[in-house]
């Protein structure tokens, strides 16, 4: 067992373990370490709390200190310095025609080095870009590139549920997130109606995967064979929460659909869920 603090840098994001060296802290304090990136400040997300070893990395690293008035002070003038950074590496990425979107500039705390994160659809050369930034910030300089999601976690708004976005709000990973799960959910496959702000799948599809997933093992799926009480058919329509089914009958094949409670029916051949090689070429983007 060891004891460790969990320290996040970014309001949303990963939490990291560290050594308190006998520090009591408590969720919010602010406190002054070495990450892979230089001398960093982050907020405690994670209070004094032991754990086993085998899910910490070896060795932990140390906290050197909690922030001070004077470390609070240096944070809020970097705050201002990226205000600046960000206009300025602006005008050049016009000047130098590149095709990429500006998203974010961060300083490290000892101002060591500027983050600039960017998107853009292809690779871009940004070589000449680095060197004069370089030369105006006379610091290091690194251009990172960043996917749709990882901007909108930054950039904050209101999702199609009228919330904030989940990425924003509360979660620290992005979680995979497939067609399937939308088929298997029922839901249209229609872009507009299974996709973020972002343009990629919603976040939120992943939440109640879980739980169709045991449903859909109780139940016929869409293209199962089953005998009803009118005779055998097809089901065409499932819904998971409800366990009603639609069955186009085999005997009355140009008719309406009939409709059955799951526990009416028989299953005599099951189906699979699947995503159509049609669909997924459709859809790829999205993921």
């Amino acid at each position: 067992m060891a004891e460790i603090i969990g320290i996040r840098f970014k309001d949303v994001g990963k939490v990291y373990y560290f050594d308190p060296m006998g520090q009591i802290m408590n969720i919010d304090d602010k406190v002054i370490v070495e990450t892979a990136r230089g001398i960093e400040c982050g907020s405690v997300a994670i209070p004094n709390k032991e754990i086993s070893d085998d899910k910490i990395v070896h060795p932990l690293k140390q906290i050197i200190r909690k922030a001070t008035d004077d470390d609070l002070r240096r944070i809020a003038e970097n705050r201002k310095k990226e205000k600046r950074a960000f206009s300025i590496c602006l005008k050049k990425i016009e000047e130098h025609k590149l095709d990429m979107k500006l998203v974010d500039v961060e300083y490290t705390f000892d101002s060591s080095k500027i983050l600039f994160y960017f998107t853009s659809d292809g690779r871009v050369d940004f070589r000449s870009l680095v060197k004069e930034l370089a030369a105006v910030f006379r610091t290091r300089i690194e251009l990172r590139q960043i996917g749709v999601r990882d901007e909108a976690k930054m950039l904050g708004g209101l999702g199609i549920c009228g919330r904030p976005f989940c990425c924003s709000l509360y979660l620290g990973d992005f979680q995979p997130v497939t067609i399937k799960m939308a088929k298997e959910q029922g839901l249209s496959l229609s872009p507009v109606k299974i996709s973020g702000t972002c343009g990629r799948l919603m976040c939120c599809l992943k939440y109640e995967q879980a739980a169709y997933t045991d449903l859909l093992k109780t139940i016929p799926k869409v293209g199962a064979i089953v005998d009803t009480p009118n005779g055998e058919g097809v089901v065409i329509e499932v819904n998971p929460l409800t366990k009603i089914l639609k069955v186009k009958l085999n005997k009355a094949p140009e008719a309406a659909p009939s409709i059955f409670q799951s526990s009416e029916v028989k299953l005599i051949k099951d189906a699979q869920i699947k995503v159509n090689k049609k669909e997924l070429e459709a859809l790829k983007k999205l993921e």
